[in-house]
């Protein structure tokens, strides 16, 4: 296979890295994937000033490649790591022609298939492992994890009712835990969602997480004890089913939904650009193929139509919005969509700086923090900022280990510590609605502009 590698130097087209290679083959039935990314590489790649990043994005144009950080060419910044996955065929290539423009980079994961292998073990082996008692230390299935949701609904049933809020695309149930001491009166509730981004496992593997400790803990944690009895929380582990399946099955770097597109061969929607909430504007593509597709029109996709009718449902309860992603070490919070500071900003700057001290305090491991647009980067039409918009006080986005080293093929090692940090974190969070903040500004805005 010929790839032909366009470097360009100082307005110019350089012709000479072009890598003659034969098609790799091996036995597949002994991998994962059927070993689709042996020899696929990750490059960690850091452009030092304008002219290197303009080269940086015409030089990935020409080849296919999957960013892992930032998710979008157009958001690639000099001195900003950008994290790509380049398939085995393109690595001397790029390489080559990163070694003659000078831009730095270093390769961070020499061999995709291996670290899968690592991650996860042998399918045989987790077959095995899943037919004991549950294991929170390791990745699920979607059908693990949806028969662990039917057992923790049976076991208890003074704190846990589970049920459906509608269907995905492929006709699979959207399944919701609520978890909190049944009472009669008013609540107010904490909204957790995890698995938006397929990809990102340690998503759904918290959600479990928080479920188990919130209940084995209920009895001797006088924390917990309080924050279920006064408030209900609604645990959504795999908002993405289609894709997390797809993930598990097909391309474990899989991102979007997998909604057919009428004009176009690829499928799937960006399910956190899919938001009616300056939908399709800056940080979000219009084109299906990309991975921040952001739909034919606000609410497309099944999933995103079902959690929004809950949360509109919900709306006067539900005062906090809490979506688990991967990977950054970030807690984010409003506005991801444009650059200006939310009204009631005393009171989540507070809970966000208040979050990640707990969590620093489990294993000293440092989450940077602040509005999305200037921590992270700009994008429209994302959950947290709809669910600001529509009227709950307290939205934010997780980004979960780590900063890049495993990217989204963080060891099952590693479970345990980042689900432990984290849970501190979103404790401190909740714990917080229990109180009052006085800062007055979020309620004056709610006044004069009710759909803010």
């Amino acid at each position: 296979m010929a790839v032909d590698f366009r470097c360009s130097v100082h307005g110019s087209v350089f012709w000479g890295c072009v890598i003659i290679l034969s098609n790799v083959l091996c036995p597949i039935d002994a991998y994962l994937y059927n070993n689709r990314y042996a020899g696929d590489q990750i490059f960690r790649i850091t452009p030092s000033n304008e002219g290197e990043v303009q080269e940086l994005k015409k030089l990935l144009g020409n080849i296919k490649v999957d960013l892992w950080q930032p998710n979008s060419a157009s958001l690639i910044r000099h001195n900003a790591t950008v994290d790509v996955h380049v398939r085995r065929n393109n690595t001397r290539g790029l390489r080559a022609c990163l070694q003659k423009e000078h831009i730095d980079f270093k390769v961070f994961i020499s061999n995709l298939q291996k670290e899968i292998e690592k991650q996860t073990g042998y399918r045989s082996y987790r077959k095995k492992r899943s037919e004991s008692q549950y294991d929170y230390e390791v990745y699920h299935s979607l059908e693990e994890i949806q028969s662990w949701m039917f057992e923790i609904n049976r076991t208890h049933p003074h704190l846990v009712d589970m049920f459906s809020i509608g269907r995905s695309y492929e006709g699979r149930p959207l399944y919701v835990l609520q978890l909190g001491k049944r009472t009669r009166s008013y609540k107010k509730a904490v909204w957790i969602d995890c698995g938006v981004h397929a990809r990102e496992w340690i998503g759904p593997a918290f959600c479990q997480w928080f479920v188990k400790e919130a209940l084995h803990s209920y009895q001797y944690d006088s924390v917990m004890r309080r924050l279920m009895n006064q408030l209900n929380f609604y645990i959504m582990p795999v908002f993405n089913v289609d894709g997390y399946i797809f993930s598990w099955t097909t391309d474990r770097f899989w991102r979007k939904t997998r909604s057919k597109n009428g004009k176009y061969h690829c499928r799937g929607v960006d399910a956190n650009r899919n938001w009616k909430v300056k939908w399709c504007e800056e940080g979000a593509s219009s084109h299906p193929c990309d991975d921040t597709y952001c739909g034919p029109f606000p609410e497309s996709e099944p999933e995103v139509k079902a959690v929004a009718k809950f949360l509109r449902k919900h709306k006067k309860r539900v005062k906090a919005y809490v979506s688990i992603h991967a990977y950054a070490q970030m807690l984010l919070y409003p506005y991801s969509y444009k650059y200006a500071t939310i009204p009631n900003f005393n009171c989540v700057e507070s809970a966000a700086h208040n979050a990640v001290t707990a969590l620093y305090s489990a294993y000293g491991v440092r989450y940077r923090y602040g509005p999305a647009s200037t921590t992270l980067y700009v994008s429209s039409g994302s959950s947290m900022d709809w669910a600001y918009r529509n009227g709950i006080p307290y939205a934010f986005a997780f980004e979960l280990r780590d900063t890049g080293y495993f990217g989204f093929l963080l060891p099952e090692a590693l479970i345990n510590p980042t689900c432990t940090e984290t849970m501190k974190a979103v404790k401190t969070i909740s714990s917080g609605l229990l109180k009052k903040c006085e800062t007055g500004m979020y309620q004056l805005d709610r006044e004069r502009y009710p759909y803010l």
